[in-house]
């Protein structure tokens, strides 16, 4: 990734357990996450970073967030929200701060803290409208998904169904390889298919949880990125994309894709010269807020041809040990999802496997590593897409 064409390096990183921290407060996530990325990083220190970017969607307001936790004195400290893309817009714009030359050193955080706020349900906290937009339930918004994919592409309940329980059980598997997941344990095919319904053919465990957790990343431009460790990871390319937010109203709109999602992919892939993202892509981190979700991203992010997502992951190419491993930390199935620091926990699960330092989750020799956030409703939505690698441009 490029800003007046200069290279950006990640040079530490660091990630809460994310689970339900009720003895712990949005400081003491905020502390925790930004005092791992300084410790990961040999040669520098709190003082060495010039700028400061905190994402949160509601837990926090003002650059004083992290400021007052972190006793910073005089430094600038931004405060950002961006739906489910808060954290990776932190990241996006210390980035493009290090790129253009303004800042040397700089830091992004993401922080939630929903456990023991009113922020902690099924309803999606909406700004005020004229009414006319449909007020639905998270689950019910997604659920769209699954009927108009089958329709469409002639899926059978029952194979559809199969495809969604196997994502699931997928990252449940994965989370329990994690230490940092909130939710480390596996779940059978019959728990998940037995659970509440939600809304449609969406059961308790299609559904993402709600969690507290914070991850922090360093950043500087790629030059540099040797003075600080001997182990950077590249930003290879970066896209933020929102929609025009036509919804319900767009009468082509079909809910069976994100179009936010593959325009941000098309860009990102551009930058990071990937022409074939099914086979140049190691591994995946993507926003399975819904199961149905990560089946249809599969599809927008140029893994799977359109009509064969479902197929794909009932093969096992998205599995840990497939051909290209998505969510190999857990993804939000097993990570529940603060809303400001979900984009960063990926970035560090891609930052720990192009260091080969993701233990048994670790994918085989990987070379670019991909996240994703999603943030609104099919029709209504925000998406990032990065891309990472271990070797600079």
């Amino acid at each position: 990734m490029s800003a007046r064409n200069v290279e950006v390096a990640i040079v530490g990183m660091g990630c809460t357990r994310f689970g339900d921290h009720w003895n712990l407060s949005f400081d003491d996530l905020a502390v925790d996450a930004s005092s791992q990325a300084v410790e990961s990083t040999p040669r520098l220190s709190m003082s060495d970073i010039d700028a400061f970017w905190i994402g949160t969607s509601k837990s926090a307001f003002s650059g004083l967030a992290l400021s007052r936790p972190l006793g910073l004195d005089g430094q600038p400290v931004t405060r950002l929200e961006n739906m489910c893309a808060t954290g990776s817009d932190a990241f996006r714009n210390a980035a493009f701060a290090v790129a253009s030359g303004a800042y040397d050193v700089a830091m992004a955080v993401g922080v939630e803290k929903l456990k023991d706020t009113d922020a902690a349900g099924l309803v999606i906290p909406s700004a005020p409208t004229d009414g006319t937009p449909v007020d639905l339930t998270a689950p019910a918004m997604y659920s769209f998904l699954v009927e108009s994919y089958r329709h469409k592409y002639g899926v059978s309940s029952r194979e559809f169904r199969d495809a969604l329980t196997h994502i699931a059980a997928k990252n449940h598997a994965n989370g329990a390889r994690n230490s940092r997941a909130q939710f480390q344990r596996p779940v059978s095919k019959e728990t998940i298919e037995g659970a509440p319904t939600m809304a449609g053919m969406l059961g308790v465990f299609d559904c993402s949880g709600i969690s507290d957790g914070g991850a922090a990343a360093i950043v500087c431009r790629a030059e540099d990125a040797h003075k600080y460790t001997d182990h950077p990871v590249y930003l290879r390319g970066m896209a933020l994309v929102a929609g025009p937010g036509a919804g319900t109203n767009d009468a082509d709109y079909d809910f069976t894709h994100f179009p936010e999602v593959s325009k941000a992919a098309r860009i990102a892939y551009a930058q990071a010269g990937i022409t074939d993202p099914a086979t140049e892509v190691s591994l995946a981190e993507v926003h399975d807020c819904f199961t149905p979700t990560e089946l249809v991203l599969m599809e927008d992010l140029g893994f799977s041809a359109r009509g064969e997502g479902w197929r794909d992951v009932l093969a096992g190419r998205y599995d840990h040990g497939g051909a290209l491993p998505v969510n190999p930390d857990g993804g939000l199935k097993s990570f529940g999802h603060p809303v400001g620091a979900s984009g960063l926990r990926m970035m560090f699960e891609v930052w720990l496997q192009l260091r080969g330092e993701a233990g048994d989750r670790q994918v085989t020799d990987p070379r670019f590593g991909l996240t994703h956030n999603l943030g609104g409703q099919p029709g209504e939505a925000v998406s990032f897409v990065s891309v990472f690698s271990n070797e600079p441009c």
